[in-house]
């Protein structure tokens, strides 16, 4: 099999879907790759490195897409990369997708008519999802920090220091989902000597959460009630909710955040999911905030893109299992030996194949099975 890896093109996206150790295991197994010339400069990997494991460079990315059998990606496809869906039939598309928020993607997808399997929708039996989680723990650890540097006056924040100092109080910090993105945000926060509540639905979850920190934070039983009543007061509010495979509910309405403290700060990290906070809209790390009422929201949609060369390695890592399994055996083989790979498939010849995704556009759903 040929697998073709591009350079990515989303505005400030500096990751790359393998690493030089993914591709001397591909190509030690009698694959070939082709990379992008200039794909792992971002992520701190010269060409060099990938040539001195077997891979060749391709200086043009139509060559790459229209030559590859499988093409791995880090984002989902955008408008400039459309065109290249159809260059090669029966082509595997393997990235993230995060089709229920963009319907454009997913109309694309369908119209190219070859199969896109989502890394945010595999799922393995006990429900956690192992290619997001290294995304999310990136996140989430990146969000404190970022929230800290805009709470600063400087940066449009009300002007308060995040761990406090002596005789004055640390920064409140909320954190809405208690999943993966979730404790690694509440960790950073914790380390920070913030003042930190976690809330969720799940109470068990709590109780795990409330072991798991000893105590040096606040386990709160999520509803609408207790979602105003803690970002009233709050410096920082980390939006960590995750439907998976769904559109993300609105937790945060504007009417709330009116009455919240000037300069307050919140973070989106479900933008991918079209965001739990009523006015998030995807921003960019050139440009990364807005004003929504008297407070400043913060909606990255790609935040692990900015720390580039620890985010490719965390996500390869978890990545190239299932990439050795589509490059041996073959998408419908793969599939059919692994469960989970599976609830990754979410469009095939035209046909949407992950229910959310169909419900999130109205869109009709086909069960893999029948097509497989």
């Amino acid at each position: 099999m040929i697998i073709g890896v591009p350079k990515e093109i989303k505005k400030d996206e500096y990751r790359v879907a393998i690493t030089p150790a993914g591709a001397r295991e591909l190509t030690s197994a009698g694959h070939m790759v082709h990379v992008e010339q200039g794909a792992g400069e971002g992520s701190s990997i010269p060409d060099a490195e990938y040539v001195a494991t077997g891979a060749k460079i391709v200086p043009d990315a139509d060559e790459v897409w229209a030559g590859a059998d499988m093409v791995l990606k880090v984002k989902e496809p955008v408008g400039p990369e459309y065109h290249r869906l159809s260059l090669k039939k029966d082509q595997v598309l393997f990235t993230y997708l995060h089709l229920a928020a963009s319907r454009e993607c997913t109309d694309a997808l369908a119209a190219a008519g070859n199969v896109a399997i989502a890394y945010e929708t595999v799922r393995l039996p006990d429900n956690s999802l192992p290619l997001l989680t290294p995304m999310s723990e990136v996140a989430g650890r990146m969000a404190p920090i970022v929230a800290s540097h805009h709470l600063m006056r400087f940066a449009g924040g009300r002007g308060t220091l995040v761990c406090g100092v002596p005789g004055v109080e640390a920064a409140k910090v909320v954190i809405l989902g208690a999943g993966v993105a979730g404790m690694a945000a509440a960790t950073l926060a914790v380390g920070l000597h913030s003042s930190v509540y976690i809330l969720d639905r799940n109470l068990e979850r709590l109780r795990q959460v409330d072991h798991h920190f000893r105590g040096a934070l606040e386990t709160i039983a999520s509803s609408t009630h207790a979602i105003e009543q803690q970002c009233a007061d709050a410096d920082i509010v980390i939006g960590a909710v995750l439907v998976v495979g769904a559109r993300a509910p609105k937790l945060v309405p504007d009417d709330l955040v009116a009455g919240m403290r000037p300069g307050s700060v919140l973070v989106d990290i479900s933008i991918d999911q079209g965001g739990c906070f009523e006015s998030s809209r995807p921003t960019t790390h050139s440009d990364p905030t807005f004003k929504v009422h008297e407070s400043l929201f913060y909606c990255v949609a790609n935040m692990p893109g900015a720390v580039p060369h620890s985010s490719t390695y965390a996500l390869a890592n978890a990545t190239r299992p299932y990439t050795l399994e589509l490059a041996n055996q073959g998408w419908r083989d793969a599939v059919k030996a692994d469960a989970p790979l599976a609830e990754g498939v979410n469009v095939v010849d035209g046909k949407i194949t992950y229910r959310p995704v169909a419900e999130a556009h109205g869109m009709e759903y086909a069960d893999l099975d029948s097509l497989n």
